[in-house]
């Protein structure tokens, strides 16, 4: 290497062997938006000296607090506080949730460096709880640095962000298990061939992707995580959304229908991320990561605030330490007479990760309140979302999940009309498990044009799925709403005395009539769906379920 200056703390043979010191030594650009593709095609990442001149002035331009630790600050206080432990027995602060230290090439001296800026960071930073991603980035950030002072203030840098807009790193356990929670919901919405198979693996889906963070930060090898790196300081945390989302995808292919490794699914996706050069080149990863169209950086905010107000309600604070969240439907007093607790479970799976939080509450069935839409209304008006499920007489199971409160019918003066957000979806489960989720998920160009065309069928629209998402526990991709082409494709739910709809547009995915006895299905432009079951139907029995919001245990 010609950069004696960086590679005081890294094994250069390893380094050499990992990432060669060739390619361009100068940038060409300064144009946020040329830098931005310069990061993803990997300009910098094949000159050493290069990608840290990058990281210098990148991390320099981050916003952050008027008083943010410094390289003095550093050098004063690291004897004090290192100085009573020695050298080869140093601890970790409490918040980094006994994550280890990647090894990513560094030699002896600075695996200890990394040792003695995170005991540093907790000094200077007593407000952070839980943060068991600072070690990868201490230790990439090490590699890139002169001395260990310059590592500690481009990380406090990071850390001492103050942009509301931009999002860098979770620094309590209630930011953290909401980023879980998100992750959660893109999984649901953009891998469901990954997330069957995770369903059908493990009992508790988001224990699995709650170690979605360690894929990327140690388990991914260094010149793979120094790729998502680069990109990660231009364009902020959305982008290790994407890469999670690509690993998950690549894991599913390449290791669908074969045994497992390990003893459970969520070890076995770490095995793959650490061996993932057998599989797929960083290149190939990033490509995948960047062809995945997500939301937009402002709904995936939302969705993640929603997460943490659900949270909240549950009791977790910004000063809790880890606890256990379990989102999986307890076989205790689960009775009912259309699924198994092992099928709601596979229904509690698709739920936003918000509402899995919570447990299954009985709130009308046929068996209890008779067969009448009226009394229904009367038991579910008042709760939001609702799981409808039925049983025609031959066996068929079928059922949806709604948004809103069945109350926003009362809207229009007794007329059918829609309402809703694209969080419902439509499913069967017998004789064939499918689930139908918003077109728009699946097809985000159709929420490029004017919403400005007329409504079909002479329907009503609520406009209270057009108000600011903010405002409401459940609004996720409302937005949306505004830029639909067509408002067939946001049909979701419609009820008044003489039926209830959900799905429409060109058809009904789902149709029952007021004595709650005799329904059709057909196919419908807002699921895009396939009949739910024989077209034309009589109900054996319909249950309605709420969500009981029950403590988390400490």
């Amino acid at each position: 290497m010609d950069t004696p200056e960086y590679n005081r703390f890294v094994d250069p043979e390893k380094m050499e062997a990992m990432i060669p010191d060739q390619g361009p030594k100068e940038m060409i650009s300064t144009d946020f938006q040329e830098i931005k593709q310069l990061a993803r095609q990997g300009y910098w990442a094949q000159n050493y000296t290069l990608r840290g001149k990058v990281y210098q002035k990148l991390i320099e331009d981050i916003p952050c607090r008027t008083v943010t630790p410094d390289a003095s600050v550093y050098s004063d206080i690291v004897g004090k506080i290192v100085g009573k432990h020695s050298s080869s027995n140093l601890p970790l602060p409490e918040f980094v949730d006994n994550s280890l230290i990647p090894s990513y090439c560094l030699n002896p001296q600075g695996e200890e460096a990394v040792r003695k800026i995170l005991l540093c960071i907790a000094n200077q930073f007593p407000d952070i709880s839980f943060c068991p991603t600072l070690p990868a980035i201490v230790a990439l950030l090490l590699h890139y640095s002169i001395d260990e002072a310059e590592c500690f203030e481009k990380t406090c840098h990071i850390l001492a962000c103050n942009d509301p807009s931009k999002r860098f790193i979770d620094q309590s356990f209630l930011a953290f298990e909401s980023s879980c929670m998100t992750f959660g919901d893109l999984v649901n919405k953009y891998c469901q061939a990954a997330h069957r198979m995770v369903v059908e693996l493990s009992e508790d889906v988001l224990q699995v992707y709650c170690d979605w963070y360690r894929w990327l930060f140690g388990d991914l090898p260094f010149n793979y995580f120094a790729r998502v790196f680069d990109v990660f300081l231009v364009e902020g945390y959305k982008v290790l959304y994407r890469v999670a989302l690509a690993i998950l995808k690549f894991y599913c292919k390449v290791k669908g229908g074969q045994p497992l490794e390990s003893d459970s699914v969520k070890q076995d996706i770490r095995i793959f991320v650490r061996d993932i050069e057998k599989s797929v080149s960083p290149e190939k990863l990033l490509d995948k990561s960047f062809a995945i169209r997500l939301f937009s950086r402002k709904e995936i905010q939302l969705l993640h605030l929603a997460n943490e107000t659900a949270l909240k309600q549950k009791g977790i604070t910004v000063k809790n330490k880890r606890q256990f969240v379990h989102l999986a439907v307890h076989a205790e007093n689960f009775q009912s007479e259309i699924v198994t607790v092992k099928e709601m479970r596979d229904i509690w799976s698709w739920l936003p990760e918000r509402f899995a939080l919570c447990q299954p509450l009985l709130i009308f069935s046929t068996t209890q309140h008779g067969y009448s839409l009226t009394r229904l209304y009367y038991h579910c008006d008042g709760h939001e979302p609702t799981l409808l499920l039925l049983k025609t007489t031959t066996k068929e199971v079928c059922g949806a999940y709604l948004s809103t409160d069945w109350r926003d019918r009362n809207k229009f003066g007794g007329k059918l009309s829609f309402f809703g957000t694209g969080e419902c979806f439509v499913f069967r489960l017998k004789p064939k498990i499918q689930r139908y989720v918003w077109v728009v998920i699946k097809h985000p160009e159709l929420a490029k044009s004017s919403a400005s065309e007329p409504t079909t069928s002479g329907l009503q629209f609520s406009q209270t799925a057009f108000t600011d998402p903010s405002k409401r526990l459940s609004p996720f991709l409302a937005a949306r709403h505004f830029s639909l082409p067509s408002k067939a494709e946001s049909m979701f739910m419609a009820g008044s005395n003489d039926c209830i709809i959900i799905g429409g547009g060109g058809g009904q995915a789902l149709y029952i009539d007021a004595d709650l006895n005799r329904g059709h299905t057909g196919h419908c432009e807002t699921f895009n769906n396939e009949p739910l079951c024989s077209e034309n139907f009589l109900i054996s029995s319909l249950e309605v379920w709420g969500f009981w919001n029950a403590d988390i245990p400490e």
